[in-house]
Protein backbone atom coordinates (compact mmCIF):
# COMPACT_ATOMS: atom_id res chain seq x y z
CA UNK A 1 0.00 0.00 0.00
CA UNK A 2 1.09 3.34 -1.29
CA UNK A 3 0.06 6.43 0.60
CA UNK A 4 0.86 9.72 -1.43
CA UNK A 5 0.95 12.93 0.55
CA UNK A 6 0.97 16.74 -1.56
CA UNK A 7 3.57 18.81 0.66
CA UNK A 8 6.54 20.65 0.83
CA UNK A 9 10.05 19.02 0.33
CA UNK A 10 12.82 19.61 2.15
CA UNK A 11 15.29 21.06 -0.71
CA UNK A 12 18.68 19.86 -1.48
CA UNK A 13 20.36 22.05 1.18
CA UNK A 14 17.95 20.90 4.02
CA UNK A 15 15.97 23.89 4.45
CA UNK A 16 12.33 22.99 5.26
CA UNK A 17 11.18 26.70 3.41
CA UNK A 18 12.28 25.46 -0.09
CA UNK A 19 8.92 25.24 -1.52
CA UNK A 20 8.76 22.37 -4.90
CA UNK A 21 5.46 20.85 -6.81
CA UNK A 22 6.91 17.88 -6.23
CA UNK A 23 4.72 14.88 -5.08
CA UNK A 24 5.98 12.80 -1.87
CA UNK A 25 5.06 9.20 -2.06
CA UNK A 26 5.78 7.25 0.97
CA UNK A 27 5.26 3.56 1.12
CA UNK A 28 3.51 2.01 3.53
CA UNK A 29 3.22 -1.49 3.73
CA UNK A 30 0.85 -3.31 5.90
CA UNK A 31 3.95 -4.75 7.77
CA UNK A 32 5.26 -1.46 8.24
CA UNK A 33 1.99 0.05 9.57
CA UNK A 34 1.97 -2.93 11.91
CA UNK A 35 5.58 -2.42 13.10
CA UNK A 36 5.11 1.62 13.22
CA UNK A 37 2.24 1.04 15.75
CA UNK A 38 4.27 -1.50 17.83
CA UNK A 39 6.64 1.69 17.91
CA UNK A 40 3.81 4.29 19.20
CA UNK A 41 2.96 1.58 21.54
CA UNK A 42 5.92 1.24 23.09
CA UNK A 43 6.68 5.26 22.98
CA UNK A 44 3.33 5.25 24.87
CA UNK A 45 4.52 2.70 27.81
CA UNK A 46 8.23 4.09 28.88
CA UNK A 47 8.29 4.81 32.10
CA UNK A 48 10.56 7.28 34.13
CA UNK A 49 11.46 8.09 37.62
CA UNK A 50 13.71 7.74 40.68
CA UNK A 51 12.11 7.49 44.57
CA UNK A 52 11.11 10.81 45.43
CA UNK A 53 12.35 11.90 48.47
CA UNK A 54 11.41 13.97 51.63
CA UNK A 55 12.19 17.92 50.57
CA UNK A 56 15.69 18.88 52.64
CA UNK A 57 17.17 22.25 52.71
CA UNK A 58 17.73 23.90 49.34
CA UNK A 59 20.63 26.38 49.12
CA UNK A 60 17.76 29.28 47.59
CA UNK A 61 15.28 30.01 50.71
CA UNK A 62 12.91 30.01 47.97
CA UNK A 63 12.98 26.44 46.52
CA UNK A 64 13.21 25.47 50.00
CA UNK A 65 10.26 27.23 51.22
CA UNK A 66 7.93 26.21 47.65
CA UNK A 67 9.29 22.41 48.31
CA UNK A 68 8.30 22.20 52.45
CA UNK A 69 4.87 24.36 51.25
CA UNK A 70 3.61 21.70 48.80
CA UNK A 71 5.30 18.26 50.88
CA UNK A 72 2.60 19.47 53.68
CA UNK A 73 0.17 19.69 51.57
CA UNK A 74 0.98 15.86 50.23
CA UNK A 75 0.71 14.77 54.12
CA UNK A 76 -2.71 17.02 54.90
CA UNK A 77 -4.68 15.17 51.77
CA UNK A 78 -2.52 11.78 52.54
CA UNK A 79 -0.57 11.80 49.12
CA UNK A 80 2.55 10.22 47.98
CA UNK A 81 4.41 11.81 45.41
CA UNK A 82 5.19 10.45 42.05
CA UNK A 83 9.02 9.76 41.79
CA UNK A 84 11.50 12.03 40.08
CA UNK A 85 11.27 12.33 36.47
CA UNK A 86 14.67 10.86 34.81
CA UNK A 87 17.13 13.47 34.16
CA UNK A 88 17.24 14.39 29.99
CA UNK A 89 13.16 14.42 30.82
CA UNK A 90 13.61 17.04 33.19
CA UNK A 91 16.18 18.27 30.39
CA UNK A 92 13.44 18.15 28.23
CA UNK A 93 10.49 19.79 29.80
CA UNK A 94 12.91 22.98 30.60
CA UNK A 95 14.06 23.58 27.39
CA UNK A 96 10.53 23.54 26.44
CA UNK A 97 9.49 25.92 29.00
CA UNK A 98 12.22 28.24 29.67
CA UNK A 99 13.07 28.42 25.33
CA UNK A 100 10.11 26.95 23.89
CA UNK A 101 11.60 24.27 22.08
CA UNK A 102 13.33 20.28 23.03
CA UNK A 103 16.81 20.43 22.65
CA UNK A 104 19.22 19.33 20.70
CA UNK A 105 21.16 16.17 20.82
CA UNK A 106 24.44 18.23 21.78
CA UNK A 107 22.68 20.19 24.85
CA UNK A 108 21.19 16.58 25.60
CA UNK A 109 24.95 15.61 25.92
CA UNK A 110 26.80 18.38 27.65
CA UNK A 111 23.81 18.40 29.99
CA UNK A 112 24.09 14.84 30.93
CA UNK A 113 28.55 15.19 31.20
CA UNK A 114 28.09 17.66 33.74
CA UNK A 115 28.56 16.36 37.64
CA UNK A 116 24.81 15.30 38.41
CA UNK A 117 24.63 17.62 41.65
CA UNK A 118 25.40 20.93 39.72
CA UNK A 119 24.00 19.55 36.53
CA UNK A 120 19.84 21.62 37.06
CA UNK A 121 21.24 24.20 38.47
CA UNK A 122 23.75 24.94 35.90
CA UNK A 123 21.38 24.70 33.17
CA UNK A 124 18.93 26.74 33.96
CA UNK A 125 21.52 29.79 35.19
CA UNK A 126 22.50 28.81 31.33
CA UNK A 127 19.55 29.80 29.73
CA UNK A 128 18.74 32.31 32.10
CA UNK A 129 21.79 34.03 31.21
CA UNK A 130 24.40 33.11 28.95
CA UNK A 131 24.06 35.21 26.18
CA UNK A 132 23.67 32.03 23.68
CA UNK A 133 20.15 31.93 24.34
CA UNK A 134 19.36 35.62 24.77
CA UNK A 135 17.75 35.87 21.52
CA UNK A 136 16.18 32.66 22.13
CA UNK A 137 14.75 32.93 25.70
CA UNK A 138 13.35 36.55 24.63
CA UNK A 139 11.54 34.82 21.37
CA UNK A 140 9.64 32.52 23.71
CA UNK A 141 8.48 34.88 26.11
CA UNK A 142 7.90 37.23 23.30
CA UNK A 143 5.50 34.66 22.47
CA UNK A 144 4.15 33.93 25.14
CA UNK A 145 3.27 37.38 26.29
CA UNK A 146 1.91 38.35 22.45
CA UNK A 147 -0.58 36.17 23.10
CA UNK A 148 -1.60 37.02 26.22
CA UNK A 149 -1.81 40.29 25.37
CA UNK A 150 -3.26 40.76 21.99
CA UNK A 151 -3.95 37.11 20.93
CA UNK A 152 -2.39 34.68 18.83
CA UNK A 153 -4.47 36.42 15.59
CA UNK A 154 -3.80 39.69 17.38
CA UNK A 155 -2.80 42.13 14.31
CA UNK A 156 -2.88 39.81 11.80
CA UNK A 157 -7.08 41.12 11.01
CA UNK A 158 -7.64 43.33 8.13
CA UNK A 159 -7.18 47.05 9.22
CA UNK A 160 -5.85 45.62 12.47
CA UNK A 161 -5.58 48.62 14.95
CA UNK A 162 -2.89 46.75 16.32
CA UNK A 163 0.46 46.16 14.84
CA UNK A 164 1.67 42.63 15.91
CA UNK A 165 5.37 43.29 14.93
CA UNK A 166 5.31 46.63 16.70
CA UNK A 167 4.42 44.50 20.17
CA UNK A 168 6.99 41.66 19.62
CA UNK A 169 9.34 44.31 19.09
CA UNK A 170 8.73 45.83 22.58
CA UNK A 171 7.99 42.60 24.81
CA UNK A 172 11.48 41.17 22.32
CA UNK A 173 13.59 44.40 23.58
CA UNK A 174 12.25 43.83 26.83
CA UNK A 175 12.63 40.50 27.82
CA UNK A 176 16.47 40.39 26.17
CA UNK A 177 17.31 43.31 28.90
CA UNK A 178 15.35 40.77 31.61
CA UNK A 179 13.36 44.46 32.41
CA UNK A 180 12.03 43.92 35.86
CA UNK A 181 8.05 43.15 35.46
CA UNK A 182 6.76 46.26 37.22
CA UNK A 183 8.63 48.35 34.46
CA UNK A 184 7.05 46.49 31.82
CA UNK A 185 3.42 46.58 33.73
CA UNK A 186 3.66 50.57 33.73
CA UNK A 187 4.77 51.45 30.10
CA UNK A 188 2.02 48.76 28.85
CA UNK A 189 -0.65 50.33 30.66
CA UNK A 190 0.65 54.13 30.25
CA UNK A 191 2.19 53.64 27.42
CA UNK A 192 1.77 56.49 24.51
CA UNK A 193 3.21 57.00 20.78
CA UNK A 194 2.97 55.22 17.35
CA UNK A 195 2.56 51.19 17.20
CA UNK A 196 4.33 50.94 14.22
CA UNK A 197 7.77 49.89 13.71
CA UNK A 198 9.98 52.43 11.51
CA UNK A 199 7.64 55.54 12.67
CA UNK A 200 8.30 58.86 14.30
CA UNK A 201 7.71 58.27 18.05
CA UNK A 202 7.30 54.68 18.02
CA UNK A 203 6.52 52.90 21.20
CA UNK A 204 5.38 49.22 20.67
CA UNK A 205 3.84 48.55 24.30
CA UNK A 206 0.92 50.63 23.15
CA UNK A 207 -0.56 47.79 20.65
CA UNK A 208 -1.39 46.47 24.43
CA UNK A 209 -4.13 48.75 24.66
CA UNK A 210 -4.20 50.27 20.57
CA UNK A 211 -7.38 48.04 19.60
CA UNK A 212 -9.29 48.22 23.20
CA UNK A 213 -10.52 51.73 23.37
CA UNK A 214 -13.55 51.11 21.53
CA UNK A 215 -17.01 50.58 23.09
CA UNK A 216 -15.49 53.62 26.10
CA UNK A 217 -12.18 51.25 26.60
CA UNK A 218 -14.95 48.49 28.07
CA UNK A 219 -12.14 45.71 26.64
CA UNK A 220 -9.22 47.64 28.28
CA UNK A 221 -11.02 47.75 31.26
CA UNK A 222 -11.22 44.18 31.42
CA UNK A 223 -8.70 42.82 29.78
CA UNK A 224 -6.18 45.06 32.16
CA UNK A 225 -7.77 44.21 35.16
CA UNK A 226 -7.45 40.08 34.43
CA UNK A 227 -3.83 40.32 32.64
CA UNK A 228 -2.00 42.12 35.64
CA UNK A 229 -4.47 41.79 38.73
CA UNK A 230 -6.05 38.52 38.02
CA UNK A 231 -9.04 39.44 38.68
CA UNK A 232 -12.54 39.09 36.31
CA UNK A 233 -15.10 42.39 35.84
CA UNK A 234 -15.88 42.14 32.74
CA UNK A 235 -19.43 40.66 33.52
CA UNK A 236 -20.00 43.52 36.28
CA UNK A 237 -20.28 45.91 33.14
CA UNK A 238 -23.75 45.50 33.04
CA UNK A 239 -25.07 43.82 36.45
CA UNK A 240 -23.10 42.72 39.81
CA UNK A 241 -20.99 40.09 39.85
CA UNK A 242 -23.33 37.11 40.64
CA UNK A 243 -20.53 35.11 42.98
CA UNK A 244 -17.93 37.51 43.84
CA UNK A 245 -18.11 40.61 46.16
CA UNK A 246 -17.68 42.63 42.43
CA UNK A 247 -20.10 45.53 41.74
CA UNK A 248 -20.85 46.68 39.02
CA UNK A 249 -19.64 50.68 40.47
CA UNK A 250 -16.26 48.53 40.14
CA UNK A 251 -16.16 47.80 36.65
CA UNK A 252 -17.16 51.58 35.59
CA UNK A 253 -14.47 53.25 38.71
CA UNK A 254 -11.69 51.22 37.03
CA UNK A 255 -13.45 52.43 33.35
CA UNK A 256 -12.97 55.91 34.38
CA UNK A 257 -9.34 55.50 34.28
CA UNK A 258 -9.06 54.71 30.76
CA UNK A 259 -11.53 57.92 29.51
CA UNK A 260 -8.01 60.60 28.97
CA UNK A 261 -7.19 58.09 26.16
CA UNK A 262 -7.70 57.63 22.52
CA UNK A 263 -6.59 55.93 19.47
CA UNK A 264 -5.81 57.90 16.76
CA UNK A 265 -6.12 56.12 13.13
CA UNK A 266 -3.40 57.42 10.45
CA UNK A 267 -4.20 56.22 6.68
CA UNK A 268 -2.29 56.11 4.09
CA UNK A 269 -2.49 58.96 1.20
CA UNK A 270 -5.12 58.28 -0.76
CA UNK A 271 -6.37 55.29 1.11
CA UNK A 272 -8.67 53.97 3.98
CA UNK A 273 -5.97 51.14 4.68
CA UNK A 274 -4.25 52.43 8.41
CA UNK A 275 -1.19 53.45 8.03
CA UNK A 276 -0.17 53.79 11.89
CA UNK A 277 -1.82 54.18 15.19
CA UNK A 278 -1.27 57.01 17.65
CA UNK A 279 -1.89 56.11 21.10
CA UNK A 280 -2.14 59.66 23.14
CA UNK A 281 -3.83 61.47 26.20
CA UNK A 282 -6.33 64.14 25.91
CA UNK A 283 -8.27 65.92 28.37
CA UNK A 284 -11.74 64.50 29.22
CA UNK A 285 -14.46 66.84 29.68
CA UNK A 286 -16.70 63.63 31.23
CA UNK A 287 -20.02 63.12 30.69
CA UNK A 288 -21.36 65.87 32.34
CA UNK A 289 -19.17 68.27 30.20
CA UNK A 290 -17.70 69.46 33.55
CA UNK A 291 -14.10 68.48 32.96
CA UNK A 292 -12.82 69.72 36.42
CA UNK A 293 -15.00 67.14 37.63
CA UNK A 294 -15.17 64.27 34.57
CA UNK A 295 -17.92 61.60 35.66
CA UNK A 296 -19.08 59.07 33.73
CA UNK A 297 -22.40 57.41 34.23
CA UNK A 298 -23.75 54.12 34.06
CA UNK A 299 -26.95 52.21 34.15
CA UNK A 300 -28.40 49.82 36.80
CA UNK A 301 -30.24 46.83 35.61
CA UNK A 302 -33.88 48.92 37.09
CA UNK A 303 -32.67 51.99 34.85
CA UNK A 304 -31.47 54.18 37.16
CA UNK A 305 -28.49 55.99 36.25
CA UNK A 306 -25.08 56.39 38.60
CA UNK A 307 -21.90 58.50 38.46
CA UNK A 308 -18.25 57.01 38.72
CA UNK A 309 -14.77 58.82 38.98
CA UNK A 310 -11.68 56.67 39.21
CA UNK A 311 -10.79 54.29 42.19
CA UNK A 312 -9.28 51.47 42.03
CA UNK A 313 -9.85 48.12 42.77
CA UNK A 314 -8.99 48.31 46.73
CA UNK A 315 -10.92 51.11 47.21
CA UNK A 316 -7.79 53.95 46.67
CA UNK A 317 -9.67 57.08 44.86
CA UNK A 318 -7.60 59.77 42.68
CA UNK A 319 -8.49 62.94 41.56
CA UNK A 320 -11.98 63.55 39.15
CA UNK A 321 -10.58 65.94 37.16
CA UNK A 322 -10.33 65.18 33.39
CA UNK A 323 -7.33 67.15 33.09
CA UNK A 324 -4.29 66.42 32.01
CA UNK A 325 -2.33 69.10 33.65
CA UNK A 326 -4.38 67.53 37.02
CA UNK A 327 -3.89 64.16 36.56
CA UNK A 328 -2.67 61.81 34.17
CA UNK A 329 -5.31 58.64 35.07
CA UNK A 330 -3.40 56.04 33.20
CA UNK A 331 -0.11 56.56 34.74
CA UNK A 332 -1.95 56.82 38.36
CA UNK A 333 -3.32 53.25 37.49
CA UNK A 334 -0.56 51.72 36.73
CA UNK A 335 1.31 52.81 39.69
CA UNK A 336 -1.66 51.66 41.67
CA UNK A 337 -1.61 48.05 40.05
CA UNK A 338 2.48 47.68 40.77
CA UNK A 339 1.91 49.20 44.48
CA UNK A 340 -0.71 46.96 44.85
CA UNK A 341 -0.15 42.93 46.47
CA UNK A 342 -2.46 41.45 43.41
CA UNK A 343 -0.35 42.01 40.95
CA UNK A 344 2.70 39.97 42.61
CA UNK A 345 0.60 37.50 42.88
CA UNK A 346 -1.17 37.02 39.52
CA UNK A 347 2.26 37.09 37.54
CA UNK A 348 3.24 34.25 40.39
CA UNK A 349 -0.23 32.50 39.76
CA UNK A 350 0.15 32.92 35.65
CA UNK A 351 4.11 31.78 35.94
CA UNK A 352 3.33 28.98 38.04
CA UNK A 353 0.91 27.71 35.96
CA UNK A 354 3.06 28.03 32.88
CA UNK A 355 5.30 25.51 34.45
CA UNK A 356 3.55 23.14 36.51
CA UNK A 357 0.10 22.66 34.16
CA UNK A 358 -2.06 24.40 36.54
CA UNK A 359 -2.02 27.36 38.93
CA UNK A 360 -2.84 28.00 41.95
CA UNK A 361 -6.38 28.92 41.10
CA UNK A 362 -8.63 27.86 38.51
CA UNK A 363 -8.87 30.09 35.85
CA UNK A 364 -5.87 32.13 36.65
CA UNK A 365 -7.14 35.33 36.02
CA UNK A 366 -9.99 34.89 38.55
CA UNK A 367 -8.26 35.72 41.68
CA UNK A 368 -9.95 36.36 44.66
CA UNK A 369 -11.96 35.39 48.13
CA UNK A 370 -14.42 33.70 45.94
CA UNK A 371 -12.06 31.53 43.98
CA UNK A 372 -9.89 30.18 46.77
CA UNK A 373 -6.04 29.41 45.99
CA UNK A 374 -4.84 25.67 46.58
CA UNK A 375 -2.00 26.99 48.51
CA UNK A 376 -2.53 30.49 49.56
CA UNK A 377 0.22 30.90 52.00
CA UNK A 378 2.61 29.85 49.22
CA UNK A 379 0.81 32.60 46.86
CA UNK A 380 1.24 35.50 48.94
CA UNK A 381 5.05 34.08 49.93
CA UNK A 382 6.02 34.08 46.10
CA UNK A 383 3.99 37.27 45.93
CA UNK A 384 6.10 39.18 48.73
CA UNK A 385 9.16 37.09 47.58
CA UNK A 386 9.08 38.58 44.11
CA UNK A 387 8.43 42.04 45.08
CA UNK A 388 11.52 42.05 47.41
CA UNK A 389 13.52 40.58 44.73
CA UNK A 390 12.71 43.73 41.99
CA UNK A 391 9.97 42.02 39.96
CA UNK A 392 13.27 40.20 38.60
CA UNK A 393 11.54 37.35 36.71
CA UNK A 394 14.01 35.67 35.59
CA UNK A 395 14.30 34.70 39.75
CA UNK A 396 10.77 33.66 39.81
CA UNK A 397 11.26 31.23 37.05
CA UNK A 398 14.45 29.87 39.01
CA UNK A 399 12.43 29.64 42.14
CA UNK A 400 9.99 26.94 40.26
CA UNK A 401 11.73 25.29 37.97
CA UNK A 402 14.69 23.82 40.54
CA UNK A 403 11.29 23.02 42.90
CA UNK A 404 10.17 19.57 43.87
CA UNK A 405 6.88 19.23 42.22
CA UNK A 406 8.33 20.55 39.18
CA UNK A 407 11.18 17.60 39.46
CA UNK A 408 8.97 14.97 39.54
CA UNK A 409 7.46 12.20 36.51
CA UNK A 410 4.15 12.44 35.05
CA UNK A 411 4.17 8.91 35.79
CA UNK A 412 1.22 8.53 38.69
CA UNK A 413 1.21 6.21 41.46
CA UNK A 414 -1.68 4.14 42.81
CA UNK A 415 -2.49 6.52 45.23
CA UNK A 416 -2.41 10.08 43.63
CA UNK A 417 -4.34 9.67 40.96
CA UNK A 418 -7.02 11.42 42.47
CA UNK A 419 -4.40 14.53 41.94
CA UNK A 420 -6.35 15.07 38.89
CA UNK A 421 -7.23 18.78 38.37
CA UNK A 422 -9.30 17.74 35.32
CA UNK A 423 -12.05 16.05 37.14
CA UNK A 424 -12.39 19.32 39.57
CA UNK A 425 -10.12 18.62 42.24
CA UNK A 426 -7.68 21.72 43.30
CA UNK A 427 -3.97 20.37 41.99
CA UNK A 428 -1.68 19.06 44.49
CA UNK A 429 1.10 18.87 42.40
CA UNK A 430 1.98 15.50 43.54
CA UNK A 431 3.07 14.81 39.92
CA UNK A 432 3.94 16.37 36.48
CA UNK A 433 0.66 17.13 34.93
CA UNK A 434 1.05 16.59 31.28
CA UNK A 435 0.38 18.74 28.28
CA UNK A 436 0.30 19.38 24.89
CA UNK A 437 3.01 21.06 23.66
CA UNK A 438 1.98 24.81 22.41
CA UNK A 439 1.80 25.01 18.50
CA UNK A 440 5.28 27.52 18.56
CA UNK A 441 6.36 24.82 20.90
CA UNK A 442 5.40 22.05 18.20
CA UNK A 443 6.92 24.30 15.16
CA UNK A 444 10.31 25.16 17.25
CA UNK A 445 10.81 21.58 18.26
CA UNK A 446 10.44 20.18 14.66
CA UNK A 447 12.80 22.79 13.33
CA UNK A 448 15.60 21.98 16.25
CA UNK A 449 14.40 18.02 15.64
CA UNK A 450 15.58 18.27 11.69
CA UNK A 451 18.38 20.55 11.94
CA UNK A 452 16.28 22.76 10.07
CA UNK A 453 17.13 25.86 12.34
CA UNK A 454 20.77 26.02 11.44
CA UNK A 455 19.97 27.95 8.17
CA UNK A 456 21.10 31.28 8.84
CA UNK A 457 17.95 33.30 8.23
CA UNK A 458 17.03 36.79 9.98
CA UNK A 459 14.88 36.87 13.10
CA UNK A 460 11.85 39.04 10.95
CA UNK A 461 12.33 36.09 8.08
CA UNK A 462 11.90 33.53 10.96
CA UNK A 463 8.84 34.60 12.26
CA UNK A 464 7.23 35.34 9.67
CA UNK A 465 7.56 32.21 8.20
CA UNK A 466 6.39 30.86 11.99
CA UNK A 467 3.51 33.56 11.89
CA UNK A 468 2.12 32.27 8.04
CA UNK A 469 2.15 28.45 9.57
CA UNK A 470 0.21 29.53 12.88
CA UNK A 471 -2.39 31.47 11.01
CA UNK A 472 -3.04 28.43 9.23
CA UNK A 473 -3.08 26.26 12.64
CA UNK A 474 -5.66 28.96 13.76
CA UNK A 475 -7.74 28.37 11.19
CA UNK A 476 -7.54 24.54 11.25
CA UNK A 477 -7.75 24.31 14.87
CA UNK A 478 -10.00 27.51 16.15
CA UNK A 479 -13.79 26.15 17.75
CA UNK A 480 -16.88 27.01 16.72
CA UNK A 481 -16.94 29.95 18.82
CA UNK A 482 -13.69 31.54 16.59
CA UNK A 483 -11.64 31.12 20.04
CA UNK A 484 -8.16 31.03 19.58
CA UNK A 485 -6.76 27.52 19.86
CA UNK A 486 -3.22 27.14 22.16
CA UNK A 487 -2.63 23.38 22.38
CA UNK A 488 -4.04 20.60 20.71
CA UNK A 489 -6.70 18.75 22.16
CA UNK A 490 -6.52 15.58 20.26
CA UNK A 491 -9.18 16.16 17.83
CA UNK A 492 -9.60 14.49 14.54
CA UNK A 493 -8.35 17.77 12.38
CA UNK A 494 -5.27 18.22 14.54
CA UNK A 495 -4.30 14.08 14.16
CA UNK A 496 -4.54 14.63 10.58
CA UNK A 497 -3.01 17.99 10.55
CA UNK A 498 0.03 16.69 12.44
CA UNK A 499 0.16 13.00 10.48
CA UNK A 500 -0.20 14.33 7.08
CA UNK A 501 0.08 18.47 7.13
CA UNK A 502 2.84 19.98 5.54
CA UNK A 503 5.50 20.97 8.46
CA UNK A 504 5.40 17.01 9.16
CA UNK A 505 5.68 16.10 5.37
CA UNK A 506 9.23 18.64 5.69
CA UNK A 507 10.35 16.95 8.72
CA UNK A 508 10.00 13.09 7.46
CA UNK A 509 11.43 13.73 4.14
CA UNK A 510 13.70 11.52 2.80
CA UNK A 511 15.17 13.96 0.11
CA UNK A 512 18.90 13.82 -0.76
CA UNK A 513 20.91 16.65 1.41
CA UNK A 514 17.59 16.70 3.84
CA UNK A 515 18.41 15.60 7.62
CA UNK A 516 16.83 12.22 7.27
CA UNK A 517 18.74 11.31 4.32
CA UNK A 518 21.60 12.71 6.22
CA UNK A 519 21.41 10.34 9.36
CA UNK A 520 20.91 7.34 6.66
CA UNK A 521 23.75 8.07 4.83
CA UNK A 522 26.35 8.65 7.52
CA UNK A 523 28.91 5.89 8.47
CA UNK A 524 26.85 5.40 12.04
CA UNK A 525 26.00 1.94 12.40
CA UNK A 526 21.88 1.19 12.21
CA UNK A 527 21.68 0.65 15.87
CA UNK A 528 23.72 4.45 16.07
CA UNK A 529 21.04 5.46 13.85
CA UNK A 530 18.08 4.45 15.57
CA UNK A 531 19.45 5.87 18.79
CA UNK A 532 20.34 9.40 17.04
CA UNK A 533 16.69 9.61 15.97
CA UNK A 534 15.22 8.99 19.54
CA UNK A 535 17.88 11.85 21.07
CA UNK A 536 16.74 13.61 18.51
CA UNK A 537 13.34 13.71 19.14
CA UNK A 538 12.44 12.22 22.65
CA UNK A 539 15.80 12.96 24.27
CA UNK A 540 16.17 9.71 25.37
CA UNK A 541 17.91 6.55 24.08
CA UNK A 542 15.56 3.76 23.06
CA UNK A 543 14.12 0.88 24.80
CA UNK A 544 15.45 -3.03 23.84
CA UNK A 545 11.64 -3.67 22.49
CA UNK A 546 12.11 -0.41 20.51
CA UNK A 547 15.28 -1.42 19.06
CA UNK A 548 13.67 -4.99 18.06
CA UNK A 549 10.66 -3.05 16.35
CA UNK A 550 13.15 -0.54 14.57
CA UNK A 551 15.28 -3.65 13.33
CA UNK A 552 11.89 -5.45 12.39
CA UNK A 553 11.24 -2.36 10.14
CA UNK A 554 14.77 -2.60 8.72
CA UNK A 555 13.86 -6.16 7.45
CA UNK A 556 10.59 -5.14 6.86
CA UNK A 557 12.19 -2.62 4.16
CA UNK A 558 14.27 -4.96 2.63
CA UNK A 559 17.54 -3.84 3.53
CA UNK A 560 16.64 0.40 2.68
CA UNK A 561 17.96 1.81 5.40
CA UNK A 562 16.47 5.43 4.62
CA UNK A 563 12.61 4.18 4.65
CA UNK A 564 13.37 2.32 7.52
CA UNK A 565 14.50 5.15 9.12
CA UNK A 566 11.73 7.70 7.94
CA UNK A 567 8.94 5.15 8.84
CA UNK A 568 10.76 5.06 12.83
CA UNK A 569 11.57 8.91 12.62
CA UNK A 570 7.34 9.42 11.69
CA UNK A 571 6.80 7.51 14.62
CA UNK A 572 8.41 9.33 17.23
CA UNK A 573 7.51 12.22 15.68
CA UNK A 574 3.84 11.18 15.94
CA UNK A 575 4.12 9.65 19.21
CA UNK A 576 2.35 11.14 22.63
CA UNK A 577 5.80 11.51 24.16
CA UNK A 578 7.02 14.03 20.97
CA UNK A 579 3.49 15.97 21.35
CA UNK A 580 3.39 16.28 25.04
CA UNK A 581 5.41 18.48 27.56
CA UNK A 582 5.94 15.47 29.73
Amino acid sequence: MSVVCEGVNVGTNGSPFNKTNQRTVVDRSPWAFFVIGICLWLLSIQSTGQAAQRPGDHTIPQVATIDQEIWQGWQDYKLTPSAVAKDSEWCRRVYLDLIGRIPTIDELTIFEKDRPADRKLNLVNTLLHNDKYTEEYARNWTTIWTNVLIGRNGGNENRSLTNRQGMQKYLRDSFARNKSYDQMVVELISAEGVNTPGMKNFNGAVNFLANKLTENATLATAQTTEIFLGMQVQCTQCHNHPFNEWKQAKFWEMNAFFRQTVALRRFESGSRDIQFVELANQDFAGEGSQAQEAELYYELRNGLLKVAYPVFVDGTAIGPSGYLRDVNRRLELAQLVVSSPYMPQAIVNRMWAHFLGYGFTKPVNDMGPHNTASHPELLAYLGKEFRSNSFDLKQLIQWIVLSKPYSLSSQMKRNNFRDDPELGEQPKFSHFYLRQMRAEELYESLLVATQAHKIQRSYQEQEETKNRWLRQFIIAFGTDEGDETTTFNGTIPQALMLFNGDLMQRATSADEGGFLNTIATSKLTNAQKIQYLYRAGLARRPSGREIGAANQLLAARLGNTTAALQDVWWAILNSNEFILNH
